[in-house]
């Protein structure tokens, strides 16, 4: 089924479901803190949906983590006007773990079907179709690590862990078999394909890779991913948190970004005669990203949790630097080898989490991509050991600084940065910048145990 399928294939295409059972096609976007949002239209109303759209307030474009809207924005300061939500419906899934439903990924439209400029998936859309016009081919995957509980906190309202650990081990999938394995089965189901599937370091932490794609359907798979561990999840009583931190005291959970760029059907970041394989497009892509690090964490990192996330010795990557397979470089080259192939080379960004939207992260990290390209941008030597250790000055001298650690510091690389306002439009960077700024006043005289709490089940 294609964008441009006509009204009878649709209607035939919503028959097929009904008669699968399906009563409901929730249509799927992601606001400016990365949280899911969603209307749900009768499956009888599929086409109609299609032809015309959902109405939904321009005011999701301001709602901030905690469903408040602010009105700082001057495009969006008033409470009039709708938008139309437009399903993709190339991409619609009969959800596995929910038979009644099935899932599409959505546009939002201006009311005469004009582009919209708040609409995230085009502002990705555009990035992808700029760097095809350059003969640049990118593709992307996620890793989600997330956090399992049981449904029902303890006694003391704290969290009772799905497992114990020990992380990385068998026997931590053990205790939580029968949600892994409906999980395994109702991804494939889904068409979410994914490299692997583990217990990770931090308490009753779980993560999987998904296949690398387009960076659109990379974006699209990111969000039907979680819907459908969530769903699993609550099939066998357990609570799944994607949320930056679950707790202070723990390592968080990343949601690493890789990315790969190709020339002509060739991976510019392999096969080349710059160190570790690099082509010169490749190190200046590196180098590119590099330079607008702090701008870009400020889109693929955005909460206030992720700021408390991004500690030195977390791996949550504090610093600004490259390494070659450097767990704790904000930037990780993993690099082609015999026996995985040349294709296999890309970069992996760190800061990167949840409350990210996946379009505007894929489209931030494209645009600086691009511009390194461009410009001829040169890496510098890669890191291949903790700066975190290191003294000041021996950051310093090699140039190596702290990302951003306050909503000052996140605010001024954001708005900053030319690359970034031209990727996203002025209209949806404003937008951003006042949800994010709404968030940060929210949250200032609270504890950080209080934030924590408060973002744990938005994702």
């Amino acid at each position: 089924m294609t964008q441009n399928a006509t009204p009878a294939e649709l209607q035939t295409r919503a028959e097929w479901l009904a008669k699968e059972g399906v009563v409901g096609v929730t249509i799927v976007w992601a606001d400016n803190n990365g949280i899911p949002r969603s209307r749900t239209v009768p499956v009888a109303q599929l086409a109609a949906a299609a032809q015309r759209g959902v109405g939904i307030t321009t005011l999701f474009a301001v709602f901030d983590s905690h469903d408040g809207i602010t009105f700082a924005h001057d495009g969006l300061s008033t409470p009039s006007g709708d938008v139309r939500l437009i399903p993709a419906t190339d991409r619609i899934v009969h959800l596995a773990g929910q038979r009644g439903f099935a899932w599409v990924p959505g546009r939002q439209v201006a009311a005469d079907g004009s582009e919209w400029p708040y609409d995230q998936r085009s502002a990705l859309e555009r990035q992808v179709a700029r760097a095809a016009d350059l003969g640049l081919k990118f593709l992307a995957g996620y890793e989600l690590e997330f956090h399992l509980s049981h449904a029902e906190p303890a006694p003391d309202r704290t969290l009772r862990q799905a497992h114990e650990g020990p992380a990385y081990g068998p026997l931590a999938l053990l205790a939580v078999d029968a949600f892994a394995t409906q999980l395994l089965r109702d991804l494939a189901d889904n068409a979410v394909e994914i490299g692997q599937f583990h217990a990770e370091y931090g308490p009753a932490q779980l993560e999987l890779s998904i296949a690398a794609a387009d960076p659109v359907t990379a974006a699209d798979q990111q969000l039907l991913a979680r819907q459908t561990i969530h769903a699993a999840a609550q099939a066998h009583g357990l609570r799944a948190s994607f949320a930056p931190l679950v707790n202070t005291e723990g390592v968080g959970n990343g949601w690493h970004l890789h990315t790969s760029v190709s020339r002509n059907g060739v991976n510019v970041l392999s096969g080349g005669d710059g160190p570790h394989g690099l082509t010169a497009d490749g190190s200046a892509y590196l180098a590119g990203l590099l330079r607008d690090l702090p701008a870009i964490a400020a889109v693929t990192a955005p909460s206030v949790p992720s700021l408390h996330r991004l500690r030195p010795g977390y791996f949550s990557s504090a610093y600004a630097f490259w390494g070659v397979e450097n767990r704790e470089a904000a930037l990780r080259l993993v690099p082609a080898t015999e026996l995985l192939g040349a294709d296999h080379a890309n970069v992996e960004l760190k800061p990167s989490d949840a409350s990210a939207n996946p379009y505007l992260a894929l489209a931030v990290v494209i645009s600086a991509g691009l511009a390194g390209i461009a410009d001829g941008l040169v890496a510098p030597e890669p890191v291949q050991s903790d700066p975190g250790n290191w003294t000041d000055e021996q950051r310093a001298q090699n140039g190596i600084h702290r990302l951003p650690t306050t909503a000052e510091e996140q605010r001024e690389a954001l708005l900053g940065n030319d690359r970034v306002r031209d990727a996203l439009g002025g209209d949806l960077l404003g937008a951003f910048a006042a949800v994010r700024a709404a968030d940060h006043a929210w949250a200032q005289d609270k504890p950080i145990d209080d934030v924590v709490a408060a973002h744990r089940w938005r994702y």
